[in-house]
C-alpha cells in the first residue's frame, strides 16, 4: 500500500459505519495479506451487517474514542502500521440540535486517538478523514475549491471536523506524526442514513410501493460534487498512505449538480409518478453551496480516477444490498422530516406497531403485510 513502508496491519475507526465498512471491503478484496482491525463502540459491536461479506477477514475491537484507556489498550495490542480515522458523528442538520454531543465526540475522539498513538510510542501512517463542510459557504473567487481555501465552517458538525483537521496538522508539526488529512466531498452511499439514501431515495422506494403519497425535501438549490462511495473509499484505503504527509488533500468526484438535479434523476428512475413538497423542517439553520472542488492535486499525487458514472451511482444507491429499494423499511420517519426519527414514538419503530400505524394512515393491508415481510 505504500512504497516507503510495509503496511501489514491496519486499524479502521468506526469500522461498522457506512463509509468505513466499504473501506474495509476494499482492503480485504485488494490486499488480502493485510490484517484488518477495527474500532467500534459497545453498542455497535453486534450491529455488523455492513461487514457481513468480510466478517472472517476483520477483527473488531470494542473501544470508545472518548475513552483513552480503551483506545490505548487496542493500540498496544494491534500495533497498526496504518490507521484510518473515519469514526464521527456526521449528521449536519442534527448537529444544530445536539451541538455539544457532536463537538465532544468528534473533537475529543480525534484528540484521544492522536494522544494514545503518541504515548504508545507508535508511528503509524494516519489518514484523517475530514470533510468539505470545513470550507463552509465558499466565496465564488475560491471556486473550484483548493486545499488552501479559507476554512469557514457554518454548522457545529463542520466546526468539529475543522478542529479535528487542525489537530492533525498540530500533531504533525509538534510531534512529527505522519498524518494525512483528506477532505472528502459528498459521496453516494447506500449504507449511509443521510439525505440521499434515507431521505430522497428511501421516499422514492416508499412511494413506488404505495407506502407514502409524496416526497418531502429541504433545500434543493445547493450545488454539490458527488462521487460513488466505491470510488471514494478506493483513494482513502489505497492511495492515502503514499501521499505527502501532513498535507491536506481533496477527494471528490466530477459530477457537479444541484440537489434539485439529483432529485430529478431519482424521479426519472422511479416506476411511478413522484409528487414532491418542500418541508421547512428539513431546512438547515445555515446551509452551504458551491461545493465544487479542484482535485488536481489529489489525482496528480495518486493517479486515481473515478470509475462509476452518476447514473451508475444512483442505480447502486437504489438497488444494491442495503439500498433504498432492497431495504426500504429502515427507520420509520417522524411526522415531519424523513431524515430524523428521534421525535417519533419508539414503539412505531417495531415492525408490529408499524403495521398498525400503516392501517391507521389508510394504507392497504396488503401493502402493510408486504412491508412486514420486507422488514424481517
Amino acid at each position: 500500500m505504500n512504497e516507503a513502508r510495509s503496511i501489514r496491519r491496519v486499524l479502521i475507526t468506526g469500522i461498522h459505519g457506512s463509509g468505513a465498512s466499504y473501506l474495509a471491503e476494499y482492503i480485504a478484496h485488494n490486499q488480502p495479506e493485510v490484517e484488518i482491525h477495527g474500532l467500534a463502540r459497545w453498542h455497535s459491536t453486534t450491529a455488523g451487517d455492513n461487514l457481513a461479506g468480510i466478517r472472517d477477514q476483520v477483527r473488531v475491537h470494542e473501544a470508545d474514542l472518548v475513552d483513552f484507556g480503551s483506545v490505548f489498550a487496542v493500540l498496544q495490542e494491534v500495533q497498526p502500521d496504518a490507521i484510518f480515522h473515519i469514526a464521527a458523528y456526521a449528521n449536519v442538520r442534527a448537529s444544530f440540535i445536539t451541538p455539544q454531543t457532536v463537538l465532544a465526540n468528534n473533537v475529543l475522539g480525534t484528540s484521544t486517538l492522536f494522544e494514545a498513538v503518541r504515548l504508545a510510542k507508535l508511528n503509524p501512517i494516519i489518514q484523517l478523514c475530514s470533510t468539505s463542510e470545513v470550507y463552509g459557504q465558499v466565496d465564488p473567487k475560491f471556486v473550484p475549491i483548493k486545499e488552501d481555501a479559507p476554512l469557514r465552517p457554518v454548522s457545529p458538525y463542520a466546526v468539529s471536523k475543522t478542529a479535528a483537521d487542525l489537530l492533525g496538522y498540530s500533531y504533525f508539526v509538534g510531534y512529527q506524526m505522519p498524518i494525512i488529512r483528506t477532505r472528502m466531498f459528498a459521496y453516494m452511499n447506500p449504507r449511509r442514513a443521510g439525505p440521499l439514501r434515507h431521505g430522497l431515495c428511501r421516499q422514492v422506494a416508499w412511494i413506488e410501493r404505495g407506502l407514502q403519497k409524496e416526497l418531502v425535501h429541504g433545500n434543493l438549490d445547493s450545488v454539490r460534487t458527488l462521487i460513488d462511495v466505491r470510488d471514494a473509499m478506493e483513494p482513502i484505503g489505497w492511495r492515502s498512505p503514499g501521499a505527502a504527509r501532513a498535507r491536506s488533500t481533496t477527494s471528490a468526484g466530477r459530477s457537479v449538480l444541484a440537489v434539485r438535479e439529483i432529485l430529478d434523476r431519482l424521479i426519472a428512475h422511479a416506476s411511478v409518478p413522484i409528487p414532491t413538497r418542500c418541508d421547512s423542517y428539513l431546512l438547515r439553520p445555515a446551509d452551504i453551496t458551491l461545493q465544487v472542488p479542484c482535485v488536481d492535486k489529489f489525482e496528480n499525487e495518486t493517479g486515481w480516477q473515478p470509475k462509476y458514472s452518476l447514473d451508475q451511482s444512483i442505480e447502486f444507491l437504489l438497488t444494491s444490498g442495503g439500498g433504498a429499494r432492497t431495504r426500504p423499511c429502515g427507520r420509520w420517519p417522524p411526522p415531519r422530516g424523513v431524515n430524523d426519527d428521534t421525535h417519533f414514538p419508539r414503539r412505531i419503530r417495531n415492525t408490529r406497531w408499524r403495521i398498525k400505524f400503516l392501517r391507521k394512515q389508510g394504507n392497504t393491508l396488503a401493502a402493510a403485510k408486504t412491508d412486514e415481510k420486507r422488514c424481517k
